[in-house]
Protein backbone atom coordinates (compact mmCIF):
# COMPACT_ATOMS: atom_id res chain seq x y z
CA UNK A 1 0.00 0.00 0.00
CA UNK A 2 1.16 3.46 -0.80
CA UNK A 3 1.20 6.56 1.62
CA UNK A 4 -2.10 8.55 1.32
CA UNK A 5 -3.71 11.81 2.47
CA UNK A 6 -7.47 11.56 2.69
CA UNK A 7 -9.81 14.83 2.38
CA UNK A 8 -13.39 14.43 2.04
CA UNK A 9 -15.05 18.30 3.02
CA UNK A 10 -18.26 17.68 0.84
CA UNK A 11 -21.24 17.75 3.14
CA UNK A 12 -23.54 14.68 2.00
CA UNK A 13 -27.24 14.82 2.59
CA UNK A 14 -29.76 12.17 1.00
CA UNK A 15 -33.33 12.49 1.47
CA UNK A 16 -36.57 12.86 -0.56
CA UNK A 17 -36.69 16.34 0.40
CA UNK A 18 -32.74 17.16 -0.06
CA UNK A 19 -33.23 20.18 -2.70
CA UNK A 20 -35.60 22.27 0.33
CA UNK A 21 -32.32 22.67 1.90
CA UNK A 22 -30.14 24.60 -0.60
CA UNK A 23 -31.05 28.09 0.77
CA UNK A 24 -30.38 27.10 4.33
CA UNK A 25 -27.19 25.22 3.24
CA UNK A 26 -25.73 28.74 1.36
CA UNK A 27 -26.42 30.02 3.83
CA UNK A 28 -24.79 27.96 6.43
CA UNK A 29 -21.57 27.87 4.29
CA UNK A 30 -21.67 32.23 3.86
CA UNK A 31 -22.94 32.94 0.59
CA UNK A 32 -25.75 35.76 -0.25
CA UNK A 33 -25.42 36.61 -3.69
CA UNK A 34 -25.60 33.32 -5.83
CA UNK A 35 -25.74 32.29 -9.43
CA UNK A 36 -28.19 28.62 -10.10
CA UNK A 37 -26.75 27.39 -13.17
CA UNK A 38 -28.41 24.51 -14.51
CA UNK A 39 -28.89 22.65 -18.06
CA UNK A 40 -31.99 22.55 -19.96
CA UNK A 41 -35.61 21.57 -19.38
CA UNK A 42 -35.70 19.25 -17.08
CA UNK A 43 -35.34 20.92 -14.07
CA UNK A 44 -38.05 23.31 -15.56
CA UNK A 45 -40.48 20.86 -16.27
CA UNK A 46 -39.99 18.94 -13.21
CA UNK A 47 -40.38 21.86 -11.00
CA UNK A 48 -37.18 21.39 -9.12
CA UNK A 49 -36.20 24.87 -10.38
CA UNK A 50 -38.78 26.62 -9.04
CA UNK A 51 -38.70 24.55 -5.60
CA UNK A 52 -35.02 25.91 -5.62
CA UNK A 53 -35.78 29.60 -6.35
CA UNK A 54 -37.99 29.61 -3.42
CA UNK A 55 -35.77 27.86 -1.18
CA UNK A 56 -33.58 30.72 -1.84
CA UNK A 57 -36.23 33.55 -1.69
CA UNK A 58 -37.01 32.33 1.59
CA UNK A 59 -33.38 31.91 2.73
CA UNK A 60 -33.10 35.80 2.00
CA UNK A 61 -30.55 35.01 -0.92
CA UNK A 62 -30.40 37.11 -3.87
CA UNK A 63 -29.84 35.04 -7.17
CA UNK A 64 -29.47 35.08 -10.86
CA UNK A 65 -29.68 32.30 -13.11
CA UNK A 66 -27.50 30.52 -15.61
CA UNK A 67 -28.50 27.26 -18.21
CA UNK A 68 -27.66 26.09 -21.41
CA UNK A 69 -25.52 23.45 -19.92
CA UNK A 70 -24.73 20.78 -22.27
CA UNK A 71 -23.71 17.40 -22.28
CA UNK A 72 -19.96 17.35 -22.68
CA UNK A 73 -20.29 20.92 -20.88
CA UNK A 74 -18.55 23.66 -23.00
CA UNK A 75 -15.80 26.38 -22.33
CA UNK A 76 -17.92 28.94 -23.67
CA UNK A 77 -20.40 28.64 -21.18
CA UNK A 78 -18.33 28.57 -18.46
CA UNK A 79 -16.85 32.25 -20.13
CA UNK A 80 -20.14 33.43 -20.09
CA UNK A 81 -20.53 32.40 -16.08
CA UNK A 82 -17.27 33.71 -15.27
CA UNK A 83 -18.25 37.12 -16.65
CA UNK A 84 -21.88 36.75 -15.09
CA UNK A 85 -20.33 36.06 -11.51
CA UNK A 86 -18.05 39.01 -11.93
CA UNK A 87 -20.10 41.39 -13.27
CA UNK A 88 -22.97 40.52 -10.72
CA UNK A 89 -20.33 40.21 -7.30
CA UNK A 90 -21.79 36.67 -7.05
CA UNK A 91 -19.88 34.85 -3.91
CA UNK A 92 -21.99 31.27 -4.64
CA UNK A 93 -22.39 28.98 -7.19
CA UNK A 94 -25.41 26.29 -7.03
CA UNK A 95 -25.41 23.70 -9.66
CA UNK A 96 -28.81 22.58 -10.52
CA UNK A 97 -28.68 19.16 -12.57
CA UNK A 98 -26.62 16.27 -13.92
CA UNK A 99 -22.71 15.62 -13.73
CA UNK A 100 -21.77 18.35 -17.09
CA UNK A 101 -23.92 21.03 -15.39
CA UNK A 102 -21.61 20.11 -11.83
CA UNK A 103 -18.42 20.33 -13.58
CA UNK A 104 -19.66 23.23 -15.51
CA UNK A 105 -20.57 25.17 -12.04
CA UNK A 106 -17.23 24.20 -10.38
CA UNK A 107 -14.94 25.36 -13.91
CA UNK A 108 -16.90 29.03 -13.15
CA UNK A 109 -16.37 28.63 -9.34
CA UNK A 110 -13.05 28.58 -9.49
CA UNK A 111 -12.33 30.39 -13.24
CA UNK A 112 -14.21 33.51 -11.32
CA UNK A 113 -11.40 33.60 -8.52
CA UNK A 114 -8.38 33.24 -11.37
CA UNK A 115 -6.96 36.40 -12.69
CA UNK A 116 -6.36 35.35 -16.31
CA UNK A 117 -7.92 32.74 -18.93
CA UNK A 118 -9.39 29.76 -16.73
CA UNK A 119 -8.50 27.46 -19.71
CA UNK A 120 -4.79 27.85 -18.73
CA UNK A 121 -6.19 25.35 -15.44
CA UNK A 122 -7.32 23.16 -17.70
CA UNK A 123 -5.50 23.26 -20.75
CA UNK A 124 -1.48 23.65 -18.85
CA UNK A 125 -2.01 22.41 -15.86
CA UNK A 126 -1.48 25.62 -13.63
CA UNK A 127 -3.18 25.19 -10.27
CA UNK A 128 -6.17 27.16 -8.91
CA UNK A 129 -5.95 28.93 -5.47
CA UNK A 130 -9.23 29.98 -4.31
CA UNK A 131 -12.92 29.43 -5.51
CA UNK A 132 -16.69 30.82 -4.78
CA UNK A 133 -18.26 29.13 -2.99
CA UNK A 134 -20.67 25.96 -4.50
CA UNK A 135 -22.73 23.62 -3.50
CA UNK A 136 -25.08 21.10 -5.97
CA UNK A 137 -28.35 19.77 -6.39
CA UNK A 138 -27.06 16.53 -8.29
CA UNK A 139 -30.07 14.78 -10.46
CA UNK A 140 -28.15 12.16 -12.16
CA UNK A 141 -26.25 9.18 -10.11
CA UNK A 142 -22.94 8.84 -12.70
CA UNK A 143 -20.13 10.91 -12.56
CA UNK A 144 -19.59 11.39 -8.95
CA UNK A 145 -18.89 15.06 -9.37
CA UNK A 146 -21.42 15.63 -6.56
CA UNK A 147 -18.08 14.93 -3.91
CA UNK A 148 -15.20 14.52 -6.48
CA UNK A 149 -12.32 16.54 -7.02
CA UNK A 150 -12.61 16.96 -10.96
CA UNK A 151 -14.08 18.56 -12.97
CA UNK A 152 -14.27 18.29 -17.16
CA UNK A 153 -14.80 21.06 -19.75
CA UNK A 154 -15.00 20.71 -23.62
CA UNK A 155 -13.35 23.41 -25.78
CA UNK A 156 -15.17 23.47 -28.99
CA UNK A 157 -12.48 26.08 -30.35
CA UNK A 158 -9.69 23.81 -29.60
CA UNK A 159 -11.39 21.36 -30.52
CA UNK A 160 -10.16 19.25 -26.75
CA UNK A 161 -11.59 17.93 -24.04
CA UNK A 162 -9.92 18.41 -20.47
CA UNK A 163 -10.04 18.05 -16.90
CA UNK A 164 -8.59 19.82 -14.02
CA UNK A 165 -8.15 18.17 -10.38
CA UNK A 166 -8.16 19.99 -7.37
CA UNK A 167 -9.74 19.81 -4.35
CA UNK A 168 -11.36 23.11 -4.56
CA UNK A 169 -12.80 21.36 -7.19
CA UNK A 170 -14.99 19.60 -4.19
CA UNK A 171 -18.45 21.28 -3.50
CA UNK A 172 -19.22 22.61 0.24
CA UNK A 173 -22.39 20.46 0.16
CA UNK A 174 -24.10 18.55 -2.60
CA UNK A 175 -28.03 17.48 -2.09
CA UNK A 176 -29.29 14.14 -3.29
CA UNK A 177 -32.60 12.93 -3.64
CA UNK A 178 -33.25 9.94 -5.81
CA UNK A 179 -36.68 10.51 -6.41
CA UNK A 180 -35.28 13.11 -9.05
CA UNK A 181 -33.70 9.82 -11.27
CA UNK A 182 -37.53 8.74 -11.80
CA UNK A 183 -37.60 10.64 -15.32
CA UNK A 184 -34.68 9.88 -16.55
CA UNK A 185 -34.64 7.66 -19.50
CA UNK A 186 -33.16 3.63 -19.69
CA UNK A 187 -30.36 5.27 -22.04
CA UNK A 188 -29.27 8.09 -19.25
CA UNK A 189 -29.46 4.99 -16.69
CA UNK A 190 -27.16 2.81 -18.57
CA UNK A 191 -24.53 5.12 -19.27
CA UNK A 192 -24.53 6.55 -16.10
CA UNK A 193 -23.92 3.07 -14.55
CA UNK A 194 -21.01 2.81 -17.08
CA UNK A 195 -19.69 5.45 -16.08
CA UNK A 196 -19.95 4.50 -12.34
CA UNK A 197 -18.25 1.56 -13.14
CA UNK A 198 -15.32 3.02 -14.83
CA UNK A 199 -14.50 5.36 -12.40
CA UNK A 200 -14.39 2.00 -9.85
CA UNK A 201 -11.69 0.18 -12.67
CA UNK A 202 -9.97 3.08 -13.29
CA UNK A 203 -8.78 2.58 -9.58
CA UNK A 204 -9.66 -1.13 -9.27
CA UNK A 205 -6.94 -1.96 -12.19
CA UNK A 206 -3.60 -0.89 -10.09
CA UNK A 207 0.30 -2.51 -9.85
CA UNK A 208 0.21 -1.59 -6.30
CA UNK A 209 0.12 -4.63 -4.17
CA UNK A 210 -1.19 -5.04 -0.01
CA UNK A 211 -4.51 -3.55 -0.75
CA UNK A 212 -7.14 -6.02 -0.15
CA UNK A 213 -9.49 -3.66 1.61
CA UNK A 214 -9.94 -0.93 -1.12
CA UNK A 215 -9.58 -4.09 -3.51
CA UNK A 216 -12.95 -5.48 -1.29
CA UNK A 217 -14.35 -1.58 -1.21
CA UNK A 218 -14.09 -1.19 -4.84
CA UNK A 219 -15.62 -5.13 -5.62
CA UNK A 220 -18.65 -3.94 -3.35
CA UNK A 221 -19.28 -0.44 -5.51
CA UNK A 222 -19.09 -2.67 -9.00
CA UNK A 223 -21.20 -5.42 -7.87
CA UNK A 224 -23.94 -3.04 -6.46
CA UNK A 225 -24.32 -1.14 -9.77
CA UNK A 226 -24.25 -4.72 -11.87
CA UNK A 227 -26.65 -5.52 -9.71
CA UNK A 228 -29.08 -2.40 -9.01
CA UNK A 229 -29.09 -1.43 -12.65
CA UNK A 230 -31.36 -4.19 -14.17
CA UNK A 231 -33.97 -3.43 -11.34
CA UNK A 232 -33.72 0.66 -12.12
CA UNK A 233 -33.91 0.08 -16.36
CA UNK A 234 -37.46 -2.44 -15.44
CA UNK A 235 -38.44 0.21 -13.19
CA UNK A 236 -36.96 3.61 -12.33
CA UNK A 237 -39.35 4.74 -9.32
CA UNK A 238 -37.95 2.26 -7.02
CA UNK A 239 -36.36 4.93 -4.26
CA UNK A 240 -33.79 2.35 -2.70
CA UNK A 241 -32.78 1.23 -5.92
CA UNK A 242 -32.10 4.58 -7.25
CA UNK A 243 -30.23 5.20 -3.45
CA UNK A 244 -27.67 2.72 -4.09
CA UNK A 245 -26.63 3.94 -7.71
CA UNK A 246 -26.32 7.53 -6.43
CA UNK A 247 -24.72 5.92 -3.56
CA UNK A 248 -22.30 4.17 -5.32
CA UNK A 249 -21.77 6.96 -8.11
CA UNK A 250 -20.72 9.10 -5.06
CA UNK A 251 -18.13 6.48 -3.39
CA UNK A 252 -16.85 5.65 -6.60
CA UNK A 253 -15.44 8.93 -7.28
CA UNK A 254 -15.00 10.76 -3.96
CA UNK A 255 -11.31 9.20 -3.46
CA UNK A 256 -11.85 7.11 -0.77
CA UNK A 257 -11.22 3.72 -3.23
CA UNK A 258 -7.85 4.98 -4.50
CA UNK A 259 -6.56 5.46 -1.16
CA UNK A 260 -3.44 3.83 -0.98
CA UNK A 261 -3.01 3.04 -5.06
CA UNK A 262 -1.63 4.16 -7.90
CA UNK A 263 -4.52 4.75 -10.10
CA UNK A 264 -4.74 4.48 -13.97
CA UNK A 265 -7.01 6.49 -16.31
CA UNK A 266 -5.95 5.51 -19.15
CA UNK A 267 -8.92 4.45 -20.64
CA UNK A 268 -10.81 8.13 -19.69
CA UNK A 269 -7.83 9.55 -21.80
CA UNK A 270 -8.68 7.44 -24.57
CA UNK A 271 -12.34 8.37 -24.05
CA UNK A 272 -12.22 11.83 -23.66
CA UNK A 273 -11.33 11.73 -27.62
CA UNK A 274 -14.49 10.49 -28.56
CA UNK A 275 -16.69 12.61 -26.23
CA UNK A 276 -14.36 15.44 -27.06
CA UNK A 277 -14.58 15.22 -31.01
CA UNK A 278 -18.28 13.65 -31.28
CA UNK A 279 -20.09 14.41 -28.74
CA UNK A 280 -20.71 10.61 -27.59
CA UNK A 281 -22.32 10.08 -24.05
CA UNK A 282 -19.10 9.64 -21.89
CA UNK A 283 -21.07 6.28 -20.06
CA UNK A 284 -21.55 4.89 -23.76
CA UNK A 285 -18.23 6.05 -25.09
CA UNK A 286 -16.09 3.85 -22.03
CA UNK A 287 -18.64 0.67 -22.49
CA UNK A 288 -17.16 0.63 -25.97
CA UNK A 289 -13.76 0.89 -25.16
CA UNK A 290 -13.42 -1.15 -21.90
CA UNK A 291 -13.52 -4.75 -23.37
CA UNK A 292 -10.85 -4.04 -25.70
CA UNK A 293 -9.14 -2.24 -22.87
CA UNK A 294 -9.03 -5.13 -21.41
CA UNK A 295 -7.82 -7.34 -24.24
CA UNK A 296 -4.96 -5.33 -24.89
CA UNK A 297 -3.15 -5.04 -21.85
CA UNK A 298 -4.06 -8.55 -20.66
CA UNK A 299 -2.37 -9.28 -23.87
CA UNK A 300 0.64 -7.17 -23.63
CA UNK A 301 1.84 -7.99 -19.75
CA UNK A 302 0.95 -10.92 -18.25
CA UNK A 303 1.28 -9.63 -15.52
CA UNK A 304 -2.28 -8.12 -15.15
CA UNK A 305 -4.27 -11.91 -15.87
CA UNK A 306 -3.75 -12.21 -12.16
CA UNK A 307 -6.04 -9.01 -11.59
CA UNK A 308 -8.28 -9.30 -14.48
CA UNK A 309 -9.09 -12.60 -13.57
CA UNK A 310 -9.63 -11.75 -9.80
CA UNK A 311 -12.11 -9.13 -10.97
CA UNK A 312 -14.03 -11.53 -13.41
CA UNK A 313 -14.10 -13.62 -10.59
CA UNK A 314 -14.88 -11.92 -7.45
CA UNK A 315 -17.08 -9.06 -9.47
CA UNK A 316 -18.79 -10.85 -12.80
CA UNK A 317 -18.57 -14.55 -10.74
CA UNK A 318 -16.22 -16.60 -12.98
CA UNK A 319 -15.08 -19.35 -11.93
CA UNK A 320 -11.68 -18.90 -11.14
CA UNK A 321 -8.97 -21.28 -13.49
CA UNK A 322 -6.27 -21.97 -11.36
CA UNK A 323 -4.44 -23.77 -13.53
CA UNK A 324 -4.69 -21.25 -16.32
CA UNK A 325 -6.12 -17.55 -14.71
CA UNK A 326 -5.95 -15.83 -18.47
CA UNK A 327 -8.48 -18.03 -18.97
CA UNK A 328 -10.60 -16.54 -16.32
CA UNK A 329 -9.95 -13.45 -17.47
CA UNK A 330 -10.58 -14.05 -20.92
CA UNK A 331 -14.27 -15.14 -19.90
CA UNK A 332 -14.38 -12.28 -17.76
CA UNK A 333 -14.18 -9.50 -20.33
CA UNK A 334 -16.80 -11.55 -22.42
CA UNK A 335 -19.28 -10.96 -19.61
CA UNK A 336 -18.55 -7.99 -19.19
CA UNK A 337 -19.43 -7.00 -22.92
CA UNK A 338 -22.34 -9.01 -22.24
CA UNK A 339 -23.32 -6.87 -19.11
CA UNK A 340 -23.01 -3.45 -21.17
CA UNK A 341 -24.42 -5.22 -24.13
CA UNK A 342 -27.66 -5.99 -21.49
CA UNK A 343 -27.97 -2.58 -20.44
CA UNK A 344 -28.34 -1.13 -24.38
CA UNK A 345 -25.28 0.36 -24.85
CA UNK A 346 -23.10 0.02 -27.70
CA UNK A 347 -21.23 -3.04 -28.12
CA UNK A 348 -18.03 -1.15 -30.06
CA UNK A 349 -17.12 2.22 -31.63
CA UNK A 350 -18.53 1.36 -35.17
CA UNK A 351 -22.03 1.25 -33.30
CA UNK A 352 -21.18 4.51 -31.19
CA UNK A 353 -20.81 6.77 -34.95
CA UNK A 354 -16.83 7.13 -34.68
CA UNK A 355 -15.32 7.31 -38.08
CA UNK A 356 -12.26 4.49 -38.66
CA UNK A 357 -10.39 6.96 -40.19
CA UNK A 358 -10.08 8.57 -37.33
CA UNK A 359 -8.70 6.21 -34.76
CA UNK A 360 -4.82 7.75 -35.68
CA UNK A 361 -5.67 10.83 -34.88
CA UNK A 362 -7.58 9.98 -32.15
CA UNK A 363 -4.95 7.92 -30.70
CA UNK A 364 -2.37 10.68 -31.21
CA UNK A 365 -4.16 13.61 -29.56
CA UNK A 366 -5.38 11.32 -26.15
CA UNK A 367 -3.32 12.70 -23.44
CA UNK A 368 -0.24 11.58 -22.46
CA UNK A 369 2.19 11.90 -19.60
CA UNK A 370 5.33 13.67 -20.80
CA UNK A 371 7.19 10.59 -21.42
CA UNK A 372 4.79 9.52 -23.90
CA UNK A 373 3.09 7.46 -21.94
CA UNK A 374 -1.06 6.88 -19.89
CA UNK A 375 -2.15 4.58 -16.67
CA UNK A 376 0.21 2.78 -14.37
CA UNK A 377 -1.38 -0.89 -14.17
CA UNK A 378 -0.22 -1.29 -17.99
CA UNK A 379 1.82 1.74 -18.87
CA UNK A 380 0.46 2.45 -22.55
CA UNK A 381 1.83 4.75 -25.60
CA UNK A 382 0.25 6.05 -29.13
CA UNK A 383 0.53 3.11 -30.32
CA UNK A 384 -0.79 1.35 -27.83
CA UNK A 385 -4.28 3.74 -27.97
CA UNK A 386 -4.37 3.00 -31.56
CA UNK A 387 -4.33 -0.92 -31.28
CA UNK A 388 -7.13 -0.44 -28.90
CA UNK A 389 -9.10 1.97 -30.05
CA UNK A 390 -8.81 -0.53 -33.53
CA UNK A 391 -10.04 -3.44 -31.31
CA UNK A 392 -12.53 -1.34 -30.21
CA UNK A 393 -14.03 -0.38 -33.42
CA UNK A 394 -15.39 -4.06 -34.28
CA UNK A 395 -15.19 -5.59 -30.95
CA UNK A 396 -17.83 -8.55 -30.86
Amino acid sequence: MLPFESYSPTRLIMSPEAQLQSGAQIVQHGGSRVLIHFGGGSVIRSGLLETVRASLTDSGLSFVELGGVKPNPRAALVYEGIELCKREKIDYVLAVGGGSVLDSAKAIAIGACYEGDFWDLFGRGITPKQRLGLGTIITLPATGSEASNSSVIKNDELDIKRGLRSDLNRPDFSLINPKLTYTLSPWQIACGASDIMSHVMERYFTPTEGVGLTDRLCEAVLKTVIDETPAALADRKQYDVQANLFWSSTVAHIGWLGMGRAEDWSAHALEHELSGHYDTAHGAGLAALYPAWLTHILAKDDKTAIRISQFSERVLGVPLDFADPRKTAEAGIQRLSQIYRSWGLPANLEELGIPHEDLPRLAKLAKKRPDGFAGSFCPLNEADFLAIYELAWNWQ
